[in-house]
């Protein structure tokens, strides 16, 4: 006989991977139904309460103070019972308010439509997320300014096609994911100091209803827009508006979002490759286990995952594109779904990959003995024009010495690749007797400092001159502790 199943187990539906799984508790509550209709009701107070003393009077400080009473009081199984009934989020929670608070019933939501609350509560949660995000963007610089300028000294290959190019340092590198993740939090900033409010603007965005409240008082109607946004921390205002904000700012906002998402996703892939070159590894834990099966594995899965979840915001920020082109003269509901899905999870998973990229940052191991190996196996190749170049000084023929370097690094590579020898250019170079002259300044030739141009200096600058400047302005953001979640 079977086992009855066992009811309202929440291992018997989906669960959100992003919300168990990855979310930080700050990002989480942000995205609550806690905060978000604690904020629905906000704004009702905040448009009674003007009303109120723009002289409506039919509402009274009895009602304003029992609104106050319930305003963090949500009832949410009335509300749960009252959508089933009614088919509507908002004048769900308008009855589920009213229930709580039956002397301030008749005045609830008074000349507002549902994008009063829906739209400038979004707005709000929005402006939160991105400071929280602002946040942990500014640690992350701060902890690349610590390894980028430990690190400054440092010579390492650089590649370009992921073929040794030229040598640059650690720091130097470290410099260039620093510089991306600085032009996100210039964005980042940007969108929140500009970011405006829906306001008061009545179902279309005409205020009509507004204007019947106040006896066609155009200047009262204002006034109530205004002082709404103001009261709720907004100093910009949409000049106009249809029945919602334009989804236009949706857009831009997941745009700093997937910018973000390209910075980490690039960051990551560096490291990723770093890692199986043995020269940078992320933090591996002492009881970590790389695989199932191989017990020697150290998989960069921190840095998977942060490439996993960037690839997931930058193809969600797509959505926010289509549904902004897609909007109907004063609106349609075809975004509604939608965005109860993609805003908050785009935030969420940005939020959760800076928190990854954090602690990875400040737990890099760097092998310098890697690096320095494999910098001196191709040392000889990338000093041939400096080697060329002395021996021309020294008397030889230009051409004649361009064609012995070019089949001597030609024989070679052929060795390295076909036998596995190893590099023995600069052998080759010794015993020709047209190198004879130069031979004894090979040393000082081929030392590392010779080919790294100013790249310990770019990043004191870089350094000095941004980063630190950027830091101090945002000095009391500092010290975010996060904690990896498997």
């Amino acid at each position: 006989m079977k086992k009855k199943k066992k009811k309202n187990s929440k291992y018997d539906k989906y669960q959100s991977p992003l919300a168990e799984r990855y979310a930080s508790e700050e990002m989480s509550y942000n995205f609550s139904d806690q905060l978000k209709y604690s904020t629905w009701r906000t704004l009702w107070i905040a448009l009674a309460e003007t009303e109120r003393s723009l002289g409506i009077k039919a509402i009274s400080r009895k009602q304003i103070d029992e609104m106050k009473r319930f305003r963090d009081k949500i009832n949410f199984d009335a509300a749960r019972k009252h959508e089933i009934r009614v088919k509507h989020d908002v004048m769900a929670h308008v009855h589920a308010y009213g229930d709580q608070c039956p002397v301030a019933s008749p005045i609830i939501h008074l000349g507002a439509t549902s994008a009063f609350v829906q739209d400038n509560a979004d707005l709000i949660i929005m402006k939160n997320g991105m400071n929280i995000l602002l946040k942990k963007l500014v640690n992350v610089i701060d902890a690349l300014v610590v390894f980028a300028h430990k690190n400054k000294d440092l010579i390492t290959l650089g590649y370009t096609h992921y073929q040794p190019a030229q040598l640059t340092t650690v720091g130097k590198r470290a410099c260039l994911w620093m510089q991306d993740f600085i032009i996100d939090l210039e964005d980042l900033e940007n969108r929140i100091e500009n970011l405006r409010f829906r306001g008061a603007k009545g179902t279309i965005g005409t205020q009509n209803s507004f204007m019947s409240l106040f006896n066609r008082d155009e200047k009262k109607v204002k006034q109530l827009d205004q002082q709404v946004s103001k009261k709720m921390g907004f100093d910009k205002i949409l000049p106009v508006a249809g029945q919602v904000y334009t989804r236009k700012i949706d857009s831009q906002i997941s745009d700093v979002l997937s910018g973000i998402a390209q910075s980490a996703h690039k960051f990551a892939n560096d490291l990723r490759l770093l890692h199986n070159l043995k020269e940078i590894e992320e933090p591996f834990g002492k009881k970590q286990i790389g695989s199932s099966a191989m017990p020697y594995k150290r998989n960069p899965m921190r840095c998977e995952r942060v490439t996993s979840l960037a690839r997931y915001i930058i193809c969600d920020s797509v959505n926010t594109d289509l549904t902004s082109g897609a909007q109907w003269f004063e609106r349609t509901l075809d975004d509604s779904a939608n965005r109860r899905l993609v805003l908050p999870e785009m935030f969420i998973a940005t939020d959760a990959m800076l928190d990854i990229i954090l602690g990875v940052v400040r737990g890099l191991t760097v092998y310098p003995k890697v690096i320095e190996r494999r910098v001196n196996e191709e040392l000889p190749f990338l000093a041939s024009e400096s080697i060329l170049m002395e021996a021309v000084k020294a008397g030889g023929n230009r051409q004649k010495l361009h064609e012995k370097i070019r089949k001597y690094s030609m024989e070679t590579i052929t060795l390295i690749k076909e036998k596995g020898a190893d590099n023995d250019f600069l052998e080759r170079i010794k015993k020709d007797e047209d190198f004879a002259k130069i031979k004894g300044n090979l040393t000082d030739i081929l030392n590392p400092k010779n080919f790294i141009g100013r790249a310990p200096k770019q990043v004191t600058e870089y350094i000095t001159e941004v980063a630190k400047p950027l830091l101090r302005k945002f000095k009391k953001l500092l010290g975010v502790r996060t904690e990896f979640k498997v």
